[in-house]
């Protein structure tokens, strides 16, 4: 996504299906429609568009909507958003698309970006765009998901999968975090860090979905791990022990992991360096400090270690994630201004 002199905002087009959730369907716009650059033009335009001439759409509230675009609009879209829908029919039921899904998804442009909300991905698995790829859904169909397209490698504790050109989240305010994620992705930490806050939500959540699934009611005495957590981040640039985190909680290391995971869908470790690595970013595009320093500071001891975990994080080394997003630009939300670098895929 490209912000040249000609300036033209990153088009989002929403496909609106019927039986759709009204909810997900506000989520792009509330989320793509804040950015603003410094001279406060619209990073992003968002449309929406359904998959017959322009009308009426059914939700499952007990009210309709009127989309005024047809699915022609989605040949103009840089990023296209699909939430979910209860009336997919044999694209969930049978894991084909229908004959005018097929003929508006034929209106896509190569290089576009594709996105899905909950069952939204089972548009996504239809039309075969997931074969061989990772994607998630809403954790109460993961396992038809997988049933039905056995080719995808489905994963349901997490909240959301970038995997390049095409990510997918899980079920409905898991659609927040992955718009957040692109904003986040196109234009730096600082950006979608004031987008959330306008939208009064959390900018990142630790953990992934595997803490939402119903389980039995614990023991109101039994101890939590939220002390445990907030010890933690105060001292991510210090080795942290596992035992360390179960003592500020009296809880041996076993109870304690346990505990934790069911808390935040993820290990203590896994959640540590999660921490370590949006330490690691927020310094990469808010200070000068050297990859040697930023690196102790967030707690990997050394620049080749906070290498190999951002690698893995986001598929760019510290450097390149530098040069992307700490620049002089500055982008800008409701009236005030905030840095931000240009815009690239990171993986």
């Amino acid at each position: 996504m490209s912000q040249g002199r000609d300036h033209r905002p990153h088009r989002v087009v929403v496909l609106a299906l019927d039986g759709l959730l009204p909810f997900e369907l506000g989520i792009p716009h509330r989320i793509f429609g804040r950015p603003k650059d410094a001279r406060g033009r619209h990073l992003y335009e968002v449309v929406t568009c359904s998959i017959r001439p322009p009308g009426p759409v059914r939700t499952d509230a007990d009210f309709s909507i009127t989309v005024e675009h047809g699915p022609e609009a989605l040949a103009t879209a840089d990023t296209v958003v699909i939430p979910a829908s209860y009336e997919l029919g044999p694209v969930f039921e049978e894991g084909v698309l229908t004959d005018d899904l097929a003929a508006a998804l034929a209106h896509l442009r190569p290089g576009t970006r594709l996105a899905s909300i909950c069952t939204g991905v089972y548009v996504l698995a239809a039309a075969g765009l997931l074969d061989g790829r990772p994607a998630t859904t809403h954790w109460a169909e993961a396992d038809h998901l997988q049933q039905l397209f056995p080719k995808i490698d489905v994963d349901p504790d997490v909240l959301f999968i970038d995997d390049g050109d095409i990510l997918t989240s899980a079920g409905v305010a898991a659609g927040l975090d992955l718009c957040l994620h692109m904003v986040r992705r196109d234009h730096g930490t600082a950006v979608a860090n004031e987008v959330a806050r306008r939208t009064v939500v959390p900018p990142h959540r630790d953990g992934g979905q595997a803490q939402y699934i119903e389980r039995p009611v614990p023991d109101p005495q039994q101890a939590g791990t939220t002390t445990a957590r907030a010890w933690a981040l105060g001292r991510l640039h210090q080795p942290i022990q596992l035992r360390d985190m179960a003592a500020q909680e009296a809880m041996s290391v076993r109870s304690f992991t346990r505990r934790f995971r069911e808390e935040t869908g993820v290990s203590p470790g896994q959640w540590l360096t999660q921490q370590r690595v949006e330490r690691a970013r927020h310094l990469l595009e808010t200070t000068s400090l050297s990859v040697d320093q930023i690196a102790r500071d967030a707690g990997f001891g050394t620049a080749q270690s906070m290498r190999q975990h951002l690698q893995a994080a986001l598929g760019v080394t510290p450097t390149a994630y530098r040069r992307t997003f700490r620049t002089e630009n500055t982008a800008t939300i409701g009236g005030g201004s905030e840095s931000h670098g240009g815009v690239g895929a990171l993986r």
